[in-house]
């Protein structure tokens, strides 16, 4: 005979655990400049796609990065024909169901860069994320009501003072758990 609140729990677990293999963790970088942190690896561990706003650098960065996890990347303005055969200029997609747009020059909320300007307000993401300034930033732009990752530079060479990158969680839309990690100071990585 079946227990029937022995089943009705094991589909509640079910049920919840269902939910969470729905959620994305995305490991975000930008740029590397020809150079991947050794922690990175550690890091993004426990991520299911890594995601990559720009000045790669180098084609050996996105054969170790794509080994490791699978990768979404654009090209960046350093970037020569190899990375930019291979990925585009700008990246639109939908991540569950987080609109998300990935570009390697795009400014940030009050100041949005001439090339993305246009379109982020005639079509705005629920998830912009952009590079090259070196500068990390998140951000939540009320008026096109999206938010603003920009990671920083995951690589050593630019002005910026801490080699950083980013993870979080999208889960349907919502993004949850976002958190930095500083991989030490770029002056002091040989």
């Amino acid at each position: 005979m079946y227990n029937y609140s022995d089943i009705f729990l094991k589909i509640i677990i079910d049920l919840f655990f269902l939910k969470k293999l729905k959620m994305t963790r995305i490991g975000l970088l930008s740029d590397t400049h020809r150079y991947l942190h050794p922690d990175i690896f550690e890091f993004f561990g426990e991520c299911d796609e890594i995601w990559h706003a720009g000045d790669i650098g180098d084609i050996e960065i996105v054969h170790r990065l794509e080994q490791f996890k699978p990768l979404r990347a654009v090209y960046g303005n350093i970037d020569g024909h190899k990375i930019r055969s291979g990925f585009p200029e700008n990246l639109r997609f939908i991540c569950e169901k987080k609109s998300v747009w990935i570009t390697h020059i795009g400014g940030y909320p009050g100041k949005y860069d001439r090339l993305v300007r246009e379109e982020i307000h005639e079509n705005p993401p629920g998830l912009f994320i952009s590079g090259h300034s070196h500068i990390l930033k998140v951000m939540y732009d009320k008026e096109l009501d999206l938010l603003h990752i920009n990671p920083g530079s995951a690589g050593k060479s630019g002005i910026h003072k801490f080699i950083t990158a980013v993870r979080f969680i999208i889960d349907g839309i919502d993004i949850k758990d976002l958190e930095v990690i500083r991989l030490g100071e770029r002056e002091k990585i040989v």
